[in-house]
């Protein structure tokens, strides 16, 4: 992409709404806008979003009487305006996030049975881990019930963070295994 140098005979251009000069700001600073925005992983409609408002802002700006005092920075100008617009969706998505995607308000209500049901869960979880050999058992306690330290851990079982990590997916895996066994030989 080539960098373009911009003066005010361009800035006086757009502002009189010249076609040419606008098909070329809207293309130039498209091209730069999207890098910047995909950078950020954004989901399209987020970035077309950001990319409109950011070029409507500058219009307005530029159409003020005092719209920009430096034509020559209009590009620093341009990236200012998309980094507010970008920092705005940001608080308003995560503001959206909070009372849609999984708020769930806590029950006030006393749940009688939660102490019967925390019981049965915690004993079905020791009658599986019983059922698993020694290491696996020992991996899943400690990481998992004691939250030791993982470091910890790797020194005392003479492994690395690597093979500790190995040796504990193969440990979750066999504890799923047959805690779905516990549960199926209930149902039948």
């Amino acid at each position: 992409m080539e960098l373009y140098t911009f003066d005010e005979a361009y800035v006086h251009r757009l502002k009189a709404c010249d076609p040419v000069t606008q098909q070329h700001f809207v293309a130039y600073f498209t091209e730069l806008i999207l890098i910047k925005l995909r950078a950020r992983y954004l989901q399209q409609h987020v970035i077309d979003d950001v990319r409109q408002e950011t070029f409507v802002r500058v219009f307005v700006m530029l159409k003020r009487e005092n719209g920009l005092e430096h034509p020559e920075r209009l590009g620093a100008f341009v990236n200012s305006v998309c980094n507010n617009v970008l920092l705005e969706q940001y608080r308003s998505s995560t503001r959206a996030e909070g009372f849609e995607d999984g708020f769930d308000p806590p029950d006030r209500n006393i749940d009688m049975d939660r102490g019967l049901v925390t019981e049965d869960a915690q004993r079905q979880v020791r009658q599986v881990l019983a059922r698993m050999p020694e290491r696996d058992r020992q991996i899943l306690k400690q990481i998992f019930l004691e939250e030791r330290d993982k470091d910890q851990i790797c020194r005392e079982m003479g492994v690395d963070r690597d093979y500790l990590r190995v040796l504990l997916h193969r440990a979750k895996s066999q504890f799923r295994a047959k805690f779905a066994e516990g549960r199926s030989a209930v149902f039948v």
